[in-house]
């Protein structure tokens, strides 16, 4: 049954190809196979999980790991996302992100019913950047970044993130991200990871390239933040923006 559904699947997906997408697509995950790409443009995604969610055969699809196409990936994170019950969303999350392959799928995953368990969230995301898997540790990351920079916000999460070391560039990438992101949320308690240099230098000039290219830091901050910046050095390898 699983392999028929996936089969559906496919070929529903193919009716949404667009191969201009397809092409622009390809270029901005340059890790995954280009063959694996159909083209699907995010909102027809988004319509097509909408609706397929509330199948049956949704479920069966989500047992279909590893999927063989990009855009099967990201509908299974679509399906991810419209899942209501807290625990089974931890539990399809720690069973999908070891498959995650590229920063796009890592990315478009933002589970609303997470926001409404960021105590009990913590647990998981600790295991999450703790794994080691490249895109694992990015979603860890991203989900501080989402939910625990405004009101949730405590000075342990910044050191969670200033605390992990990798050689994957999307791993650095999101670190500075979280950190540029935090700077214009949380400046003051953020500041110090800079000037006291608890970065890698990689991490930390990018942190800083980033927060400078942000309409939300003022233009003293952003005066300021240059100043800090360290010598140049070479970029972690494995990828490319963003």
């Amino acid at each position: 049954m699983a392999a028929a559904v996936e089969e559906t699947v496919r070929e529903a997906l193919y009716a949404l190809q667009d191969l201009e997408y397809r092409d622009f697509q390809s270029r901005l995950i340059p890790n995954i196979d280009k063959e694996t790409v159909i083209g699907v443009r995010t909102p027809a995604l988004r319509k097509f999980a909408k609706q397929f969610g509330k199948t049956s055969e949704a479920a069966a699809f989500m047992q279909t790991l590893p999927h063989a196409c990009y855009e099967e990936n990201n509908l299974h994170g679509f399906l991810i996302e419209g899942i209501k019950d807290y625990d089974t969303c931890i539990a399809c999350l720690d069973a999908f992100l070891p498959w995650v392959d590229n920063w796009a799928t890592c990315d478009l995953m933002s589970p609303g019913v997470c926001k409404k368990h960021l105590p009990e969230l913590l647990t998981p995301i600790g295991r999450w950047i703790a794994s080691g898997h490249t895109y694992t540790v990015r979603f860890g990351i991203g989900m501080l970044m989402r939910f625990y920079l405004d009101e949730a916000f405590r000075p342990e999460y910044p050191e969670m993130v200033a605390g992990i070391r990798s050689g994957e560039y999307y791993v650095n990438m999101m670190i500075a991200w979280y950190f540029a992101t935090a700077l214009a949320k949380q400046y003051d308690a953020v500041l110090p990871y800079l000037t006291e240099r608890r970065l890698a230098d990689w991490t930390h000039n990018k942190t800083i390239q980033k927060a400078v290219e942000s309409y939300r830091i003022t233009k003293e901050q952003k005066a300021f933040l240059r100043t800090l910046r360290v010598k140049p050095c070479a970029a972690p390898a494995g990828g490319r923006r963003p």
